[in-house]
């Protein structure tokens, strides 16, 4: 029941950030270059994962928040039935939109090159393209960010490095998820949406 529970809760977790990242998308390209007025966030202080030890929470905070969804190959597609030896090695598949096409990172790699403190450093002050939720990241207790450095550091270093992110209008070599709004084909023989509908028949 706790695994259907984790896998249930990281599918909403990644439907809700695709709903996100979908809206992010139709603004970006208004929005682009002009100075945010959000507020910045502010992390939990009291809030932690407990469990029997940081990287058991660690584990469960990959599990519950979608981590894998993006960052281990596959997971979605199989619905998380992906070994724990091939989580968090990244994904060569790009998430394309106004920013251009940015790829989930090989999260064993990025934290081989930093101590703990860098990352949860790192953590706080990070902001780049969607559809990672950095802003959630930032809302996390400095525990519950060492428990998620911990446990990926408690995985064996594996993978390739993504590949870099493509500016906008930049040809793009792997396959990508549009994540721009799609209208949907028009159905043979309906009248565009914009043409009034014929005049019923006088009975």
């Amino acid at each position: 029941m706790g695994t259907k529970h984790a896998v249930l809760r990281s599918r909403l977790v990644w439907m809700a950030g695709l709903g996100v990242s979908a809206a992010l998308a139709a603004g970006y390209a208004a929005r682009a270059g002009a100075e945010s007025s959000v507020a910045p966030v502010t992390p939990a202080t009291s809030i932690r994962v407990q469990a029997a030890s940081p990287v058991d929470a660690g584990r469960y905070l990959v599990t519950v928040s979608g981590c894998n969804d993006c960052h281990t190959p596959g997971y979605m597609q199989k619905d998380g039935h992906v070994p724990e030896t091939e989580w968090l090695t990244g994904s060569p598949v790009g998430w394309q939109g106004p920013w251009g096409t940015s790829y989930a990172s090989n999260l064993r790699l990025l934290l081989q090159d930093m101590d703990e403190d860098t990352w949860v450093q790192y953590a706080r002050i990070r902001d780049g393209h969607p559809p990672m939720p950095w802003w959630a990241l930032k809302t996390l207790s400095d525990e519950d960010l060492r428990s998620l450095y911990q446990y990926v550091r408690s995985l064996p270093v594996a993978g390739e490095p993504a590949p870099a992110f493509v500016p906008p209008g930049q040809p793009v070599s792997t396959p990508y998820i549009s994540l721009m709004p799609q209208m949907p084909a028009p159905v043979p023989g309906t009248p565009p949406s914009d043409t009034p509908a014929a005049p019923a028949p006088m009975p």
